[in-house]
């Protein structure tokens, strides 16, 4: 099977130099553009933190959740289709602040339809809260693609350490003002955070790239059929589910099943993230020096593992214990699965919005989603059994990857790589 490279040497050293010497990472804009993953989480973390402040844990009309996080999907793949031509038409830097625009007006909006206005209403703004965050990908993933082809697994831990970092501070921010300010008064204040950066890009100069190399449309579903891309694409669906249940149901979990306060209950929430992005950033340091294989294995059962702790327990302590576990657990898995990726398939953009990414972000999405229909029939206590299934499903994935890489060597030794088998 022949494998496009995403352009020739000349190419690529034009290419560097037009965004500074040999290392994308000193450009200003690509830092900038990067730094879009602290709104990114900001935006997509949202949910997860304003569901008290909407009066959720009261009722136990969970069906709604599942309909805010249908808007957001809905926001998401509208955006799909108009980002690429406005993108094209007015630029990198004049896109990113459009989102962010765009992101800070659906805030405000929310601020003044919470309950007892329709729940219809915040569809509405969850939709335009999706179809910003929709932007923001598709602009910073363009700005950064360099950046990406330099070193795939550490542009990805870097934006998935800003990506963390905003959800730690909407968690943070949520909980320290919950009996402070009123749920309108806090999402004004949320409604800065995009407004700031979006008035950072429109001051930023992006520099005009070339349109990324794209391998003819034949080849690339033919790639996207075979074996290994239909696993790792699983595996990356069903990852991500687990991180967002965790991440969109954990207050509402623990305020049922603990009793705890709301404030505690974000508290958690933003302990998770930092579990996650503390692990995040520890696996830059990890990655070099482990068996990826090994790693992959151990994380999952970890995960696991947190997740049977975070069900059974009846106390603060346990609940603390589970949350890490599982955040610290969480966190290496997909910078892992994308490094692997980048190794099966080096020809991949990641500004594309289809394939195995598209896959994994629906995942990630879909599952909080469908858990607000589970708590509706089952009861909020039953969520947690959402992510245990799903890691055993990423652990029976990474056994089943592990042998369709042994396979491979054995059938193609001379085109099998080196790690192919950790």
């Amino acid at each position: 099977m022949q494998i496009h490279l995403p352009e020739s040497t000349t190419a690529s050293g034009a290419l560097s130099g037009a965004w500074g010497a040999s290392d994308p990472l000193g450009s200003s804009s690509a830092r900038r553009a990067l730094a879009g993953f602290f709104v990114s989480g900001v935006l997509l973390s949202f949910l997860g933190t304003i569901l008290f402040s909407w009066q959720h844990h009261l009722t136990s009309q969970y069906g709604i959740v599942g309909l805010y996080y249908g808007g957001l999907i809905a926001g998401l793949v509208g955006s799909a289709r108009i980002s690429p031509a406005l993108l094209r038409r007015k630029g990198v830097g004049w896109t990113l602040a459009l989102a962010c625009v765009l992101a800070g007006g659906a805030f405000l909006y929310l601020a003044f339809v919470s309950p007892p206005f329709s729940p219809w209403w915040r569809v509405a703004g969850m939709t335009v809260v999706g179809f910003a965050a929709g932007l923001l990908h598709t602009a910073i993933f363009h700005a950064i693609s360099p950046m990406y082809r330099h070193d795939p697994a550490a542009t990805v831990n870097l934006a998935g350490i800003l990506f963390g970092l905003g959800c730690f501070t909407l968690a943070i921010l949520i909980s320290g003002t919950f009996y402070l300010y009123t749920a309108a008064a806090v999402q004004v204040w949320i409604a800065v955070i995009p407004a700031l950066f979006g008035w950072m890009y429109r001051r930023t100069a992006f520099p005009v790239q070339p349109a990324p190399h794209h391998p003819p449309e034949r080849e690339t579903l033919s790639e996207l059929r075979s074996t290994g891309a239909v696993l790792l694409s699983l595996l990356l669906f069903f990852q991500l589910g687990n991180e967002w249940a965790l991440a969109g149901w954990l207050p509402l979990f623990l305020s049922q099943r603990l009793g705890i306060s709301p404030p505690t209950a974000l508290g958690m929430l933003a302990l998770y993230w930092l579990a996650l992005t503390v692990g995040r950033a520890a696996s830059q340091w990890i990655l070099p020096r482990a068996r990826h294989g090994r790693l992959l294995l151990a994380t999952v059962t970890a995960a696991m593992f947190g997740c049977v702790v975070l069900g059974a327990t009846n106390n603060k302590f346990g609940a603390i214990a589970g949350v890490l576990m599982v955040g610290g657990a969480f966190a290496p898995i997909y910078p892992l699965v994308v490094e692997k990726i980048g190794h099966r398939f080096p020809y991949y953009h990641p500004g594309f919005y289809n394939g195995i990414f598209s896959l994994a972000m629906a995942g990630g999405l879909l599952t909080p989603g469908l858990m607000g229909y589970v708590a509706s029939v089952w009861g909020v206590r039953a969520i947690m059994i959402v992510p245990l299934i799903g890691s055993v499903v990423v652990f029976v994935l990474l056994l089943l990857i592990w042998l369709e890489s042994r396979l491979r060597a054995y059938s193609a030794p001379q085109a099998a790589s080196p790690n192919s088998a950790d």
